[in-house]
C-alpha cells in the first residue's frame, strides 16, 4: 500500500482534528499520525461548557472526551498538546511547531497537512473590552476563569442571543445571578424567524432573565470600588460583575491565510466536496471552513460539532484514498453541504431547526410556502400532552422541504430530526404526510406532528387548503371570520374580526358574502379547516390563517 510510513499531521483536535486523526488510524496502521493543539486538551465536549459552568455537568473530567495518553495508547497516534503550529511551507510540505512551555521551535514534515484550526470568539474593539471581567468561552479554562467570577458575583450581562448566549443565560440564572441579554438583532437565536424565536424570548423573560433586545454594547468601564458598567446604544448604563461576550465566532484561519490558501468571503478556508484545499497535500476540517448550505447554495460558516466530525471523517477517507491512487478516481465519502440542523434547551423549552429559515429564502429569491401547526407532542387524551409550535417551508412548485423550526417542552428535536433525515433525502411535503412512525399514546399520535405539517402543506399544494399569507393580515380586504365559541373569541381576538362559531356555521351562511374572499381562523387551524370545507363546497371563496391564534400571538409579539 502507498501509505506505509506516510506522515499525516493534523493542526487542531477537538471535533473534526480529533475524528479525522481516529479516522485516519483505522483506515491505515502503518501511517504516522501526529495531532498538534495549542491548548491543554485535545479533545473535549465544548459544546458542554455552558453547563459545566452551571454545575449541571459537576467534573471538569466529564467532559474531557480523549486525551493524549488514550489516544497513544488505543490508536498509535502522538498528540502533541500545547503546541503552536506557527507556519506552512507549501513548497518544502513542512510545518514549524512551538513548545509553548519550552519555546523550542522546530520543523514537522508532513506528506498529508489537515488543518482543524477551528475558530475563535468575536472580540471587538470596544473602549474597556479588555478589563478584568470580561469573559468569553470556548474553552475548559474558559470556562474555569468564569466559574471563578460567578462564585463571588451577583450581577451578569450575556451580550449575544444565539444558542451559547441562551446557554449561558439559564445557567447563570440557575446559580442565582440577575442575568441581562442583551442582543443586537430584534430577536434571540438569529438562525429562527423572529415570530418562532420569540417563544424562547417569552421563556427567558417568564424566569427572570432581563432581555434587551436591538440593542449593542457601545463600551465598558469599572465600577468605583468593584464591578463593570455596560454602556448601551440606547444610551443605558447597565451594572454588572462579570460580562460574557457570546456574539459569535471568526475562523481562525491565519495560518491558512499566511500560506497563501484560499479563503472564501466570509473568512473560512474553501474546502471541495473531499474536504480539500487548493493545496493537493493539505485539507482543512472543522469551524475553520466555508461549507455549502445545501438548499439555499450559500457559502456558509457552521460552527457545529455534527458537521465537523462528518468532515473529519471524510478528509481522513481522502487522504488514504489519495495515498492508495492519487487522483486517477476520486474519494468513496464526500461532504455535501449542510442543512444547519441544531437544537438548544432554555429554561425547559426546546428550540430546533434545520434547512433555511424564511429569513434566508427571501435573501437568496426563492419561491417558496409555510405552514405552522401546534399540535401535542403525544396524543392529546394521554396525560402530559405538550405542544409544539412548527413552522414547515417547502418549495411551491415541487413541494420539496426547504427548512422546519419547532419549539416546545417535549420531544421536538425528534419531530426536526425526522424533517432533516427526509430533507437530506429530498424529499417533499407529499412524503412527510405518508411517513409511517412509531405511534403509542405516550409517544406520538396516530398522525404525527410531522405528518400533519405534511398534510396540511400538501393539501394546500393540491388546492383543497387555500392558505392566507400572515404578513398581508394587516392590509387585506378579506373578510376575517373567527370560528371558535363566543367564550374564546371574547378571550381575545384579531382585530376586526367577526365571530361565526364552527358549531352554527351551516346555518348562518346566508351572512356570509359571495363576492368577497373570507379569511378563516380559529385557536390552532383544525376548526378552520372544517369551517373552509364546509364554505368551499358552497361557493365562497376562502382561505385559512395558518395556525390559527396560536401563530398570531407568536406573530404580533414578534412584529408588533
Amino acid at each position: 500500500m502507498n501509505a506505509a510510513k506516510k506522515r499525516i499531521l493534523i493542526v487542531g483536535g477537538v471535533a473534526g482534528g480529533a475524528t479525522c486523526a481516529a479516522r485516519a488510524r483505522r483506515l491505515c496502521e502503518t501511517c504516522e499520525i501526529h495531532v498538534f493543539e495549542r491548548g491543554p486538551h485535545v479533545s473535549f465536549a465544548n459544546c458542554g461548557l455552558p453547563y459545566f459552568v452551571g454545575d449541571v455537568i459537576q467534573s471538569e473530567t466529564d467532559l474531557l472526551v480523549a486525551s493524549p495518553e488514550l489516544f497513544k495508547r488505543r490508536y498509535n497516534i502522538e498528540v502533541h498538546t500545547e503546541t503552536e503550529v506557527t507556519g506552512i511551507d507549501r513548497h518544502a510540505r513542512q510545518i514549524e511547531v512551538r513548545d509553548l512551555r519550552t519555546g523550542a521551535v522546530r520543523r514537522e514534515p508532513y506528506d498529508a497537512l489537515v488543518l482543524a484550526t477551528g475558530a475563535q470568539p468575536i472580540r471587538p474593539s470596544l473602549p474597556g473590552i479588555d478589563l478584568p471581567g470580561i469573559h468569553v468561552l470556548r474553552t475548559i479554562p474558559d470556562s474555569r476563569k468564569i466559574k471563578a467570577a460567578v462564585s463571588h458575583a451577583k450581577r451578569a450581562v450575556m451580550v449575544g442571543g444565539g444558542f451559547i448566549g441562551l446557554e449561558m443565560a439559564e445557567n447563570l440564572a440557575g446559580l442565582g445571578l440577575q442575568v441581562t441579554l442583551l442582543e443586537l438583532a430584534d430577536q434571540v437565536l438569529p438562525p429562527l424567524d423572529p415570530e418562532m424565536a420569540g417563544y424562547a424570548a417569552e421563556r427567558l423573560k417568564t424566569r427572570g432573565v432581563s432581555l434587551r433586545l436591538g440593542e449593542r454594547v457601545e463600551s465598558f468601564d469599572k465600577q468605583p470600588e468593584h464591578g463593570l458598567n455596560v454602556h448601551t446604544s440606547k444610551g443605558e448604563t447597565i451594572a454588572a460583575d462579570l460580562v460574557i461576550l457570546g456574539i459569535g465566532v471568526r475562523p481562525e484561519s491565519g495560518l491558512a491565510e499566511a500560506a497563501g490558501l484560499e479563503l472564501g468571503a466570509l473568512g473560512g478556508i474553501r474546502v471541495d466536496e473531499y474536504m480539500r484545499t487548493n493545496d493537493a497535500a493539505i485539507w482543512a476540517v472543522g469551524d475553520v471552513v466555508e461549507v455549502k448550505n445545501r438548499v439555499t447554495g450559500d457559502w456558509q460558516l457552521v460552527p457545529l460539532a455534527g458537521p465537523a466530525n462528518r468532515q473529519g471523517r471524510v478528509a481522513a477517507t481522502a487522504i488514504l484514498h489519495h495515498f492508495e491512487y492519487g487522483d486517477s478516481t476520486p474519494p468513496p465519502l464526500k461532504f455535501e453541504g449542510v442543512l444547519g440542523t441544531a437544537v438548544c434547551e432554555v429554561f425547559g423549552l426546546t428550540i430546533a431547526c434545520t434547512g433555511a429559515s424564511e429569513k434566508a429564502l427571501r435573501r437568496v429569491v426563492m419561491d417558496y410556502e409555510k405552514v405552522y401547526l401546534h399540535p401535542g407532542h403525544h396524543a392529546t387524551y394521554f396525560p402530559g400532552a405538550k405542544p409544539i409550535h412548527i413552522k414547515l417551508l417547502f418549495s411551491k412548485t415541487d413541494g420539496r422541504i426547504l427548512g422546519a423550526q419547532a419549539v416546545g417542552e417535549l420531544d421536538v428535536a425528534r419531530r426536526i430530526d425526522v424533517i432533516a433525515t427526509a430533507m437530506r433525502q429530498g424529499a417533499t411535503v407529499f412524503d412527510l404526510e405518508d411517513l409511517e412512525l412509531c405511534y403509542a399514546p405516550q409517544f406520538g399520535a396516530a398522525k404525527d406532528p410531522v405528518n400533519v405539517a405534511g398534510m396540511i402543506a400538501a393539501n394546500h399544494l393540491r388546492g383543497s387548503l387555500p392558505l392566507a399569507d400572515w404578513d398581508e393580515l394587516a392590509k387585506t380586504s378579506a373578510l376575517l371570520v373567527d370560528v371558535r365559541s363566543e367564550a374564546e373569541f371574547a378571550g381575545g381576538h384579531i382585530p376586526n374580526a367577526h365571530n361565526l362559531p364552527l358549531e352554527i356555521l351551516r346555518d348562518r351562511l346566508h351572512e356570509l358574502p359571495q363576492d368577497r374572499e373570507i379569511w378563516l381562523v380559529c385557536g390552532v387551524g383544525q376548526r378552520a379547516y372544517y369551517a373552509m370545507r364546509v364554505l368551499m363546497q358552497e361557493g365562497f371563496r376562502v382561505k385559512i390563517l395558518s395556525g390559527g391564534m396560536q401563530t398570531y400571538k407568536a406573530w404580533t409579539r414578534a412584529f408588533d
